[in-house]
C-alpha cells in the first residue's frame, strides 16, 4: 500500500517514509506514525506524517 491517501494512515501504523534529505537518493527510513501532518485528504508525494522518533517525512510505503 502507498502512503497517498490520508484515510489509510493512522496513529501507530508501521511505515516507510522519505525525509526531506533523503528525496533525492530516495532512501526509506522506517517507524511508528505518531502524527498525520498533512491536512489534505490526497497528496501525490505521499501524506507527511511525524514518527515517534521525531523524524519528519512523506509516507512511501505501509507495513504489512
Amino acid at each position: 500500500m502507498d502512503g497517498k491517501r490520508r484515510s489509510t494512515i493512522r496513529q501507530g501504523l508501521n511505515v516507510k517514509i522519505v525525509l526531506k534529505e533523503d528525496q533525492r537518493s530516495g532512501k526509506l527510513t522506517e517507524g511508528v506514525v505518531k502524527d498525520i501532518l498533512t491536512n489534505s485528504q490526497s497528496h501525490p508525494h505521499g501524506i507527511k506524517v511525524r514518527l515517534t522518533s521525531g523524524e519528519v517525512g512523506r509516507v512511501k510505503e505501509i507495513c504489512e
